[in-house]
């Protein structure tokens, strides 16, 4: 008997290493071949992923912040996406595209069979309904918003009118011609909602998401948890992780714990001081790329003393960034000078950095009408994003330099969603936030948080500065193809900005995503996204 089930052993496993050699070619780009597990199909589970903090709403096209597109980017598609771990564009909902030979006119052709976790059809009225929502003031939706997102990205001026052709096509006829605009609809406002599910829930959309992506919403537990299931029905490749739990877990050396005691799969943002321990773990694998960020303080131009340039350069003097870079970012990070990453083109390297020297700020603050200096708040956001880990220490250092030059402040917070109302609405008058780029182009970062449009409420430009000169160069950068005529209108935008001083830039960090050694496939995005469509476990 012994014998008999010897010899059936080795028949199953002889067939199942030639079904293994079969699959090879079946594991997803880019995967090691040594990482697929031995049956050669990627093996699904439960992966818990932590975060320091809670999402605000889970509808994409009405939230602004990393947190929230944490959770929405697992269930929602587009009509184009970008390839993992680029900047690059490539097909999602739409399987092609046509652009008029003037720009004005892209037309998608839609995949046949998709549909909502909801059941329905995605279909060119429900590409249709996704956007109108956003900019058709007679859409009966259009009360959920307000689209924030809509209008940092200028939409409104860019988009004439969404046309339905036939059931699988659609078409965008534009105002202008917009060079990013591609681009642009791979972003998370510009992700297609089941009009089902939002005629259902209406306002509570936003806890009750209902797209077409990998992973089908289950429920939210405020400050705690959100559980995602796989779509099996998916129309793309994976998901291969039956669930995706996304917890809170505010303190950094609390998540890493976590992690260390496989209590978690995936944490975000690291303590810099946890990252030594967590090199030195077999059981942790550290993964690292340069962000398409930018940490910084804005300073409300619409408010005194913030409205005389003369502050502004003071403050950016007073500032010690190299001691903000050890303290606070280690290997991670380095001084900012320019609003847009050295990563990205475009970037002016030219443009000297406002170097550390307290003397010549008090100098400025003498001309500028406040010999003793003055006082003021000072913003600090209460959660750990990827270009500012940990934005109370680092007020507090920022406290300390002002306090050199006579300048006293208050440090205050709110809840994340609070927290960004209020400066949206402009409260504040000193605030720190940061971006990361979602598109990859200048025009996400430079008119997205700096433009005269982008400083109404509310307003994606939270320094509310309004100048028309730099306005008028990135606008023209964004309306012409040419990158060469691009990257000299955005050089000279950078200088502008360097000049008048309406933030005092800080950091731009290396993003790093420890995950459990099991975890297999997960890529970094530069534009900051979590994705977790393709990611599967090796036990």
């Amino acid at each position: 008997m012994k014998r008999t089930l010897f010899l059936m052993l080795l028949v199953l496993l002889s067939f199942s290493l030639i079904l293994s050699c079969g699959k090879k070619e079946e594991a997803a780009e880019g995967a090691p071949e040594e990482a697929v597990a031995a049956s050669g199909i990627k093996t699904g589970g439960v992966l818990v992923f932590a975060r320091s903090g809670d999402s605000v709403g889970l509808d994409p096209g009405r939230e602004t912040d990393g947190e929230s597109f944490y959770g929405s980017t697992q269930i929602f598609d587009n009509l184009v996406e970008f390839k993992p771990g680029t900047t690059e564009v490539q097909p999602a909902l739409a399987e092609r595209w046509d652009v008029s030979d003037d720009g004005l006119l892209f037309t998608f052709y839609l995949r046949k069979g998709v549909k909502f976790h909801d059941g329905t059809d995605c279909n060119a009225e429900a590409v249709k309904f996704s956007f109108d929502r956003q900019f058709v003031e007679s859409h009966p939706y259009y009360q959920y918003g307000p689209w924030k997102y809509w209008g940092y990205m200028d939409m409104s001026n860019i988009v004439d009118r969404l046309e339905v052709v036939d059931d699988y096509t659609v078409s965008f006829y534009l105002k202008k011609v917009e060079a990013p605009f591609l681009a642009n609809l791979a972003m998370d406002f510009a992700a297609i909602v089941s009009p089902t599910a939002v005629e259902k829930y209406g306002a509570e959309f936003a806890s009750n998401p209902v797209g077409t992506g990998p992973f089908k919403f289950v429920s939210w537990t405020k400050d705690d948890s959100i559980v995602l299931d796989a779509n099996k029905d998916y129309w793309g490749e994976g998901p291969y992780l039956d669930r995706v739990i996304i917890r809170v877990i505010p303190d950094a050396t609390a998540r890493y714990l976590a992690l260390k005691n496989g209590e978690v799969d995936v944490i975000d943002f690291p303590s810099a001081e946890d990252l030594e321990l967590m090199a030195a773990d077999s059981n942790i694998e550290l993964i690292q790329q340069a962000g398409l960020n930018v940490g910084y303080l804005a300073m409300n131009c619409q408010k005194k003393p913030f409205d005389n340039k003369l502050v502004r350069q003071a403050l950016n003097y007073a500032v010690d960034r190299q001691a903000i870079i050890d303290a606070v970012y280690g290997s991670a990070g380095q001084v900012a000078k320019n609003p847009i990453p050295p990563t990205m083109w475009s970037y002016n390297d030219d443009i000297d950095p406002y170097p550390y020297d307290p003397a010549k700020a008090k100098e400025l603050l003498t001309q500028a009408g406040y010999p003793n200096g003055f006082s003021t708040d000072l913003w600090a956001m209460p959660v750990a994003r990827p270009y500012n880990p940990n934005a109370r220490r680092i007020a507090e250092i920022l406290q300390a330099n002002f306090k050199e030059i006579g300048v006293e402040t208050q440090i205050v917070s709110y809840d994340w969603g609070t927290y960004l109302d209020k400066t949206d609405m402009g409260e504040h008058t000193m605030a720190m936030l940061g971006w990361t780029g979602d598109n990859g182009d200048p025009d996400n970062f430079l008119f997205v948080l700096l433009s005269i449009p982008a400083a109404t409420p509310p307003a994606g430009n939270i320094a509310y500065w309004k100048n028309e000169e730099f306005t008028d160069l990135i606008t023209q950068a964004k309306e012409t193809f040419d990158q060469d005529v691009r990257t000299r209108l955005y050089r000279q935008a950078q200088e502008v900005f360097h000049e008048e001083a309406p933030w005092v830039t800080i950091a731009h960090s290396v993003v790093t995503v420890p995950v459990r050694s099991h975890v297999r496939d997960f890529v970094i995005y530069p534009t900051g996204k979590r994705v977790f469509q393709r990611v599967w476990l090796d036990d």
